[in-house]
């Protein structure tokens, strides 16, 4: 028999048994993920529509886009384009699209965060996926999508649903640049954080550190590829985000919006004071911890920041967990070659996680307890390498750790409100069940179910609660009210209404339909505080008299009215889908125009009225030398005053 003859034998049955089995468990895992998604969708658009406009503020903003290619482009609070949000606009392009196609309402306005949140969960699944197993990226994304925060601000309208899913697919895109050394992934990474700045300006660069990193250590070609990659990845980020900044800078400043949030009308101010290092130290009319200025900023600076009162609910159930991962990954890859992918994506997350962690923990201007949001899909995802790693390296005590941590700092989580007091002892006894499975039993269907009781159950239920309360305001928060626990005395809550017209009650907004405009009367401000359970603060969702906007939309004038603040000027917008010139930004105080230039405005009949701002001047101990608060005292003493629907009212078309 020649050698071309030679046959072995083949056990067609065990062939044929192992690619059933592969099937069905490849069945199984897509039927998880679309088990999955769905839930998240689910989770995110149920009962929408109770949170009202959300945020008025980007609302009012969402409505003005809707209307005025420049204010599309700028990120006007208005259609006349008198002054911009205090962000940049890449959050407000797609709800302005939105309302532009199905009308300016809840819908409209919140779906599309809605849909950033389940993208978000998606990719996560695909990026874990890629290094690990598909369990490994179910449970990051299930851990992602049941943070109580997440759940949250996946059903607002403020930026970070979107900054959330542009640093998430940045950090999908690394890793698989990692993979083969392949620039044109790294360079979509880039662009990828380029509009992540352009969604809410420094923030979205803290990720930076951590996929460069792991792209430098562990793709497969040499060095001076390796950085000239970076080089390239570096120069897609900066012309994704510099453009537009190029363009706001360049644009002749007498024929644009004026900057919200910068005392000179620069883009460059607002990014490196306000939006950069004033929120860092406080400065830039920014605020601080000590309570200078006039920040609403959490007060508890330090490593135990992110477990504490105002942020531990939010984000830190699994932080614990997570970082076991880091400490535990590290260890299992430490040998491994340069280019071992799971650890690369240790750096991705870890490096996402420690250095976005420690500039939250240690800011001193202006950061609300939601910014934690940016940490979630870093922390869910080392969550899921870490538990599934440790299990297939057969790292019981370590994985036992992981749970342990998880189950342990979520039964403190639970302790610190009497909202179902049940689950904490639920999680407690899951968690013993759990590490008991992992140490005693090779059974992979015991050991997820009791892990997902205590690492999921605490969290899931939070965001249960978080998506069936409605919420208002510039400063909202998930789950319910809590207090105790280390890191600090639990923070002051915003008041509702504060430099608004009235917040909502503190655990929803008028229904849709009532709060733009229908209702007879202002609602006391009830914003809760950043300890859990506010339904908004700061600019929270309010009523227009009637009255007051039936006189706001007579006649036709380029400004129906200014007022002193954005949330003021917001809320009048929505209910009368007119200009409205906020005279002094969000905190009443930038100097927008000078008393000279607002007289020719009234003298060439383009502003009607004036509505005092129920809140006053907001942002700043020094008020009064603010070019806001010297129109108001111009107006005050030239114009008779009316009261029309509980408001001060004057008409600037009187002559005096």
């Amino acid at each position: 028999m020649s050698a071309a003859t030679v046959t072995f034998p083949v056990d067609v049955e065990a062939t044929t048994a192992r690619t059933t089995t592969n099937t069905r468990a490849e069945r199984g895992h897509r039927v998880a993920l679309i088990a999955l998604l769905g839930g998240t969708a689910l989770l995110y658009v149920w009962g929408l529509s109770s949170s009202g406009w959300a945020n008025q503020f980007y609302a009012a903003a969402a409505q003005a886009g809707s209307k005025s290619w420049k204010a599309f482009l700028f990120g006007s609070l208005d259609q006349s384009n008198f002054i911009t949000v205090d962000k940049p606009p890449a959050s407000l392009w797609v709800m302005d699209i939105s309302v532009r196609i199905f009308g300016l309402n809840s819908w409209s306005l919140l779906v599309p965060q809605a849909l950033e949140g389940v993208a978000a969960v998606g990719i996560l699944y695909a990026t874990v996926r890629r290094v690990s197993t598909p369990t490994a990226g179910l449970l990051a994304g299930a851990a992602l999508a049941t943070t109580p925060v997440a759940a949250l601000m996946f059903r607002y309208d403020n930026p970070d649903a979107l900054l959330v899913l542009l640093m998430t697919a940045a950090a999908y895109a690394t890793v698989r640049a990692v993979e083969r050394a392949g620039v044109r992934w790294l360079m979509l990474a880039g662009a990828l954080i380029g509009f992540a700045f352009l969604t809410k300006m420094l923030q979205g660069l803290l990720v930076v550190p951590g996929l460069a990193a792991a792209y430098l250590v562990a793709a497969p070609t040499g060095l001076r590829r390796r950085v000239g990659h970076l080089l390239a990845a570096g120069g897609a980020m900066v012309v994704a985000a510099g453009w537009w900044i190029a363009l706001v800078e360049l644009w002749p400043a007498g024929s644009r919006p004026y900057i919200g949030g910068s005392n000179t009308n620069s883009i460059l101010e607002l990014t490196f004071g306000y939006n950069g290092f004033g929120r860092l130290d406080g400065s830039s009319n920014n605020g601080n911890v000590t309570g200078g200025g006039g920040g609403f900023s959490s007060d508890q600076t330090g490593l135990t920041r992110l477990f504490g009162t105002e942020m531990g609910t939010q984000i830190s159930w699994l932080l614990p967990a997570a970082l076991v991962a880091i400490g535990a990954l590290g260890w299992l890859t430490w040998r491994r070659p340069r280019t071992d992918g799971l650890r690369a994506s240790l750096i991705v997350w870890g490096g996402w996680l420690l250095v976005t962690g420690v500039v939250l923990s240690y800011a001193g201007g202006i950061i609300h307890p939601y910014y934690t949001v940016a940490l979630a899909p870093a922390i869910a995802a080392l969550v899921g390498l870490g538990a599934v790693a440790l299990w297939q390296a057969r790292a019981r005590w370590p994985l036992a750790l992981l749970i342990g941590a998880g189950a342990w700092w979520t039964f403190e989580l639970l302790g610190r409100s009497d909202w179902t007091p049940w689950l904490r002892w639920v999680v407690l006894l899951g968690g013993v069940a759990a590490v008991a499975a992992v140490l005693t039993t090779r059974s992979v269907v015991l050991v997820a179910g009791t892990v997902a009781v205590a690492l999921l159950a605490g969290p899931s239920a939070y965001a249960v609660q978080t998506a069936s309360t409605a919420h208002t305001g510039a400063i909202p928060s998930a789950g319910p009210a809590s207090s105790g626990g280390f890191g600090g005395a639990r923070g002051a809550g915003g008041a509702g209404g504060f430099g608004g017209r009235g917040g909502a009650n503190a655990q929803g907004a008028p229904p849709p339909g009532t709060a733009p405009g229908g209702g007879t009367g202002r609602p006391n401000g009830a914003g809760g505080g950043a300890g859990g359970g506010a339904a908004g603060g700061l600019g929270g969702a309010s009523t227009v008299d009637s009255a007051l906007a039936t006189l706001l939309k007579s006649g036709s004038y380029e400004w129906s009215a200014a007022t002193t603040s954005d949330n003021e000027a917001a809320s009048l917008e929505l209910a009368t889908s007119t200009s409205v010139m906020s005279l002094g930004g969000y905190n009443g105080t930038d100097p927008a125009i000078t008393l000279s230039a607002f007289e020719a405005l009234v003298a060439q009949g383009k502003v009607h009225y004036y509505v005092a701002d129920s809140g006053g001047f907001i942002g700043s101990t020094e008020a009064q030398t603010s070019t806001a608060y010297q129109i108001q005292q111009w107006i005050t003493s030239t114009f008779t005053a009316q009261t029309v629907g509980g408001s001060t009212v004057y008409d600037l078309t009187t002559g005096g």
